[in-house]
């Protein structure tokens, strides 16, 4: 059984605990969260909570790291560090280069494995994209996303000073060009106009066409289904007008969950280092022996 700890409790928190435990594979050790010693959801009701891995009882093989996107570098080292192979759904795709690079080294030092940027995009979705370039080298994919929920989104608004509570839309325009629809609450005191400004200035957002809208209730507009088409047109060998469609619509932190546990199991057959998805073998996020994978996926 593989050991296993999340590191944070949200939306993809609670998610990769509800995979875990379905997934024949692994024991949750317990969850690590700041507020360790207040009232927890019922769902931890037999699950150990802490503030601190040294608190558990034994040494976690693997850390799920369901923190925001921007601690995920911090967090990645610290348990990298204490022996123990990390996975996130690191989603700031201009960032997931350097993110490699800094935490390569990190887990070689320590004997470890990271995968990173392991969420469903880019995660799978990065998968699917390799697969249908190498069906058709020569070529333009376009990757439309939703309409729904972006969790990274989200919570880089939530982050923001004046921000009680947010929502983050995606609306695709069509050929990857997307739209962000922003909904959020303002706290006492604050000036919608430089909330506004702040949240379309943010790397998140400011390459997009994006609309910030103050709202009396966050919760009356929440909606945590997500989806993807993904469209390439392009060329095999000399082969003109080759064409190639994926769809599929989710919810975007079950999903999310389920990708890490997939890639969390592959981690443990891995070399140390950090790897993103594409560079793991696909049969290696599966659980089961790999002739009867073969025999029935082949």
């Amino acid at each position: 059984m593989i050991k296993a700890m999340i590191v944070g409790y949200g939306n993809i928190g609670k998610s990769v605990l509800e995979a875990l435990l379905a997934a024949p594979d692994f024991t949750v050790l317990g969850v690590v969260r700041r507020n360790a010693g207040g009232t927890q959801p019922a769902e931890l009701a037999d699950i150990p909570v802490v503030d601190d891995v040294e608190k558990l009882s034994e040494k976690p093989d693997v850390a799920f790291l369901c923190t925001p996107t921007r601690s995920v570098p911090v967090e990645a080292k610290k348990y990298l560090a204490l022996g123990i192979n990390t996975v996130d759904s690191f989603d700031i795709h201009t960032s997931i280069w350097d993110l490699k690079c800094e935490l390569d080294p990190v887990a070689k030092k320590y004997g470890k494995t990271s995968i990173i940027s392991a969420g469903w995009d880019p995660g799978s979705d990065s998968v699917v994209r390799a697969l249908l370039e190498a069906a058709a080298p020569k070529g333009i994919t376009y990757t439309n996303f939703g309409p729904g929920m972006s969790m990274g989104h989200t919570v880089a608004v939530k982050a923001i000073e004046g921000v009680k509570a947010a929502l983050s839309m995606t609306i695709p325009l069509g050929t990857g060009i997307h739209r962000r629809m922003v909904y959020i609450e303002l706290q006492d005191g604050y000036a919608y106009e430089e909330v506004a400004a702040k949240i379309k200035a943010d790397p998140y957002f400011a390459h997009d066409e994006t609309h910030v809208m103050a709202v009396d209730s966050v919760d009356a507009l929440l909606d945590k289904g997500h989806g993807v088409h993904m469209e390439r047109k392009g060329v095999s060998g000399a082969t003109q007008n080759q064409r190639f469609q994926f769809d599929m619509q989710i919810n975007n932190p079950a999903l999310t969950a389920q990708i890490l546990v997939a890639v969390a199991r592959a981690g443990m057959k891995q070399a140390p280092g950090c790897y993103t998805m594409i560079e793991l073998p696909v049969i290696d996020m599966l659980y089961g022996e790999k002739e009867d994978l073969i025999k029935r996926l082949v």
